[in-house]
């Protein structure tokens, strides 16, 4: 019989398991996802597909909201942006969301 393969935490952030409804449940981000730009836009990338395949209700837009928050400004822009490539008509259900954090930014980032 074939045995998985074990995680540690030397396995890249690729291999690892995230558990989006813990952390968005709670609104906070694992630290050790925040110690690297690299890691956190593949969670970001994650984010975006685990929020586009759950059904609606599975969480809040304020829960969302919230961990969106912690991001970075550049984190927060490409969330919004993989967004709107990955599902254009998502935009309509995360609008109050996506007005809300798009009023802070530069309106030429998103022409």
């Amino acid at each position: 019989m074939k045995q998985s393969p074990v995680l540690t935490a030397d396995s890249p952030f690729a291999a690892k398991a995230v558990s989006f409804p813990v952390i968005i449940k709670s609104g906070e981000i694992p630290e050790e996802y925040l110690t690297s730009d690299y890691i956190m836009h593949q969670f970001v990338e994650r984010l975006v597909h685990y929020i586009l395949s759950v059904p609606q209700g599975s969480f809040s837009m304020s829960e969302l909201g919230k961990l969106l928050e912690i991001m970075d400004p550049t984190h927060q822009v490409l969330f919004f942006k993989r967004l709107k490539e990955n599902s254009p008509s998502s935009l309509k259900q995360f609008a109050p969301l996506y007005y809300g954090f798009m009023a802070e930014f530069d309106s030429l980032l998103f022409t």
